[in-house]
C-alpha cells in the first residue's frame, strides 16, 4: 500500500519518512510490506491510511495542484479527518501521525476483547435505525456510529444490544444486518476513555486555521477554527460519523466534484449513490495522478 507513489515521488517517500520519524520506527516497512495482521492493527492501521493519503496528496502538489487554490472544503472519514486537516495544513503530518497512534492504542484499550460489537444494516432509514438501538441499547450501549449513506448505516455498542438491535432492524425492514470484525466498538460511548486520551493529547497538539474549511464529522458542516477543530476531533471518538449528511452539505454548497486521495474507492462510490449532483475521483497511485490534474484543470 502507497509503494508505487514512494518509489515515482520523492515527495511521496518524505511523507512516509515523516511518519516513521515521527514514530520512531519503520511503520513505512509495515506498510509497503506487510505482514497483514500487524498492518491491520488499529494502531498501526490508522498512521498508515493517514500516510498513503498524504503521500498520494504530496504527488498532486507536485505536478501542480493547490488544494488552497482548487478546493472549497476538505472533509475525512473518521480517522481520515486527521489526513483531511494535515492535507490542508492544519496538522503536521509528524502531529498527525502521532495523534492518530494514541488513538489508535487508545480505542483498542478502551474496552475489553468481546465486550463490545459493530454491525452494518443495510436499507433501513436513520430514524428507524435510531428507534432500535434505543430500544435495543437498554441495559447496554446500542447507537449509530457511522451513516454512510447509500442505504448503509453502521450501528456500534456492547456486544447483546448490537445483537439485539440487528435482529430488531431486519424485523424493522432491514435488507440485511452484518456484524463486523472489528477490534473495539468504535464512535460509541464505549469510546469515553479514548476521548478523554485524545482530549489530553490534543491539548499540546499545534492546530492552525486550514487553507480551506474542514466538514466536521459530528456537525456535517464546515468549520476552520482550530479550537473548535480541536473540540471536535475530541467528540468524534464518541460521536456519529455524518458522513450521508456532510455529503449533502457539500453538494448543497455547490460542489459537484470530489477527489479521494489515498487507499481505495470507497468514499467516491458513496458518493455518488448519496448525491447524484455530485462526482467523484480516486487518486491513489501514481497512474492516478495524471487523470485528476486533467479532471481539476
Amino acid at each position: 500500500m502507497g509503494r508505487e507513489l514512494a518509489d515515482a515521488f520523492p515527495e511521496s517517500r518524505r511523507v512516509f519518512e515523516e511518519v516513521d520519524e515521527a514514530l520512531g520506527e519503520k511503520l513505512s516497512d509495515v506498510i509497503w510490506n506487510g505482514p497483514e495482521d500487524q498492518l491491520t492493527l488499529t494502531a498501526n492501521a490508522q498512521p498508515a491510511l493517514m500516510a498513503v493519503s498524504l503521500a498520494a496528496m504530496r504527488a498532486l502538489e507536485a505536478r501542480g495542484f493547490d488544494l488552497g487554490a482548487s478546493a472549497d472544503f476538505v472533509a475525512g472519514h473518521s480517522l481520515g479527518e486527521y489526513s483531511a486537516l494535515a492535507a490542508a495544513g492544519s496538522l503536521s503530518v509528524a502531529d498527525a501521525a502521532r495523534l492518530l497512534r494514541i488513538r489508535g492504542d487508545a480505542m483498542q484499550a478502551a474496552v475489553a476483547p468481546g465486550e463490545g460489537a459493530m454491525a452494518a444494516i443495510l436499507g433501513l432509514d436513520h430514524e428507524t435505525l435510531q428507534s432500535v438501538c434505543a430500544e435495543a441499547g437498554q441495559g447496554g450501549v446500542c447507537q449509530i456510529a457511522n451513516d454512510n449513506g447509500g442505504g448503509q448505516i453502521v450501528i456500534s455498542g456492547t456486544k447483546a444490544s448490537v445483537e439485539r438491535a440487528m435482529e430488531a432492524a431486519q424485523a424493522a425492514g432491514a435488507k440485511r444486518a452484518i456484524a463486523l470484525s472489528v477490534s473495539a466498538p468504535f464512535h460509541s460511548m464505549l469510546m469515553q476513555p479514548a476521548a478523554e486520551k485524545m482530549r489530553e493529547a490534543l491539548s499540546t497538539a499545534t492546530l492552525v486555521s486550514p487553507r480551506v474549511p474542514l466538514v466536521a464529522n459530528v456537525l456535517a458542516s464546515a468549520i476552520s477554527d482550530p479550537e473548535e477543530i480541536r473540540a471536535h476531533l475530541v467528540e468524534q471518538v464518541t460521536g456519529q460519523v455524518r458522513w450521508r449528511e456532510s455529503m449533502t452539505y457539500l453538494a448543497d454548497g455547490g460542489v459537484d466534484l470530489l477527489l479521494e486521495v489515498g487507499s481505495g474507492k470507497v468514499l467516491s462510490g458513496l458518493a455518488k449513490r448519496i448525491d447524484s449532483r455530485l462526482s467523484a475521483v480516486s487518486v491513489g497511485k501514481p497512474a492516478d495522478i495524471e487523470p485528476a490534474i486533467a479532471r481539476l484543470a
